[in-house]
């Protein structure tokens, strides 16, 4: 089993920055790659960023692509995700995910263990 914790979420105006911490625990070593996903009210779970966990490869999606950036810190055992330029679509409950398999990455089925999540709010 692996554990996630995020933290860092919060209320920011159009243009500012916020970052995620996801704090991994339990069979960190089973890691394959870690995420982040968001869902906005009203709307299905969005991929947002993936990284590789021991080769540190990056992916995103175009809507947060050159703004958002997807890093880890193996030693910590924690994911991060540096927002910035933030706008009011940014605005939803961001998840950190683990999958322990080299399922496809922007699939939310394919990741094995959630964290609780953590609100951004992004006001205009």
């Amino acid at each position: 089993q692996v554990q996630l914790v995020e933290s860092g979420g919060g209320l920011v105006q159009a243009g500012g920055s916020l970052r995620l911490s996801c704090a991994a625990s339990g069979r960190t070593w089973s890691i394959y790659d870690m995420g982040w996903f968001r869902q906005a009210p009203g709307r299905e779970r969005e991929f947002v960023a993936v990284i590789t966990w021991n080769s540190g490869l990056t992916y995103y999606p175009d809507s947060v692509k050159g703004r958002f950036t997807i890093s880890r810190d193996n030693a910590k055992n924690t994911m991060y995700l540096q927002m910035n330029s933030l706008k009011p679509e940014d605005t939803a409950v961001y998840y950190c995910a683990a999958k322990v398999s080299s399922g496809l990455y922007i699939r939310d089925t394919s990741y094995d263990y959630w964290g609780p999540g953590t609100q951004v709010t992004v006001s205009s």
